[in-house]
């Protein structure tokens, strides 16, 4: 015969409650954990498709700008460069000239040397010689190849190769005058011209260069006729 007390019941009661408790606040730890893993996935889902939609209908690109310019400053300071030799040619002319005589003829023969520097002037610039196009080139005109230096013949050098009879200054300013001019039809010719333009084109780019410019383009000014003899 199981006789039962009023305390026993109440702790089997007691035990019940704690067993229903725990069971109660496990259902909940599980309800809880399972809401926050379905919002996170929720969540990421959310920035996953954000991140998608922006990346498929938004174009990202990056771009330099390529907008160049060149001050007044700038263009006074390569103006201050002034002449700029391009071309140096050594030369020599052998000149003669006979007098004819009523006992003998008298005879002069002078070596001459010289050199012919050509290159340009940059106090010759036209206005805006030096202009931005499409704003990402430079474009510099340069004025024509001419020679720097009229007194080119080197009078300490020249000397006499042969001499006989009498001469006056007068015939030996004409030696020199022809001298002169032959010297500039050797070598003034349309191909040292061009020679000159070409390195000067070549060293104009380079020296743009190391002030920081890319796109260059040299031109130059049309030649003008100009009588060099003395």
């Amino acid at each position: 015969m199981k006789i039962t007390s009023t305390d026993n019941i109440n702790l089997g009661q007691k035990e019940n409650e704690i067993k229903m408790d725990k069971k109660s606040f496990f259902k909940r730890f599980l309800s809880f954990n399972k809401g926050c893993l379905i919002f996170f996935i929720v969540i990421l889902c959310l920035f996953s498709g954000l991140f998608y939609w922006f990346n498929s209908s938004n174009e990202v690109s990056v771009s330099t700008n390529q907008r160049i310019d060149i001050t007044h400053t700038q263009i006074q300071q390569i103006q201050d460069i002034g002449q700029w030799e391009f071309l140096a040619i050594n030369d020599e002319e052998l000149i003669d000239t006979v007098s004819r005589g009523f006992f003998s003829d008298s005879e002069l023969v002078r070596i001459y040397y010289g050199t012919l520097r050509l290159g340009i002037d940059l106090h010759q610039t036209e206005p805006h010689w030096i202009r931005v196009e499409n704003d990402s080139v430079i474009v510099a005109k340069l004025p024509p190849i001419i020679l720097l230096d009229t007194n080119f013949i080197d009078e300490a050098k020249s000397r006499s190769f042969f001499e006989k009879g009498d001469w006056t200054s007068a015939d030996r300013e004409q030696l020199y005058n022809r001298a002169y001019k032959k010297m500039i039809a050797r070598c003034m010719t349309k191909e040292n011209i061009m020679i000159a333009e070409r390195n000067a084109k070549q060293q104009f780019v380079q020296f743009l260069h190391s002030m920081g410019y890319k796109n260059i383009k040299v031109e130059f000014m049309p030649r003008k006729n100009k009588k060099l003899s003395p």
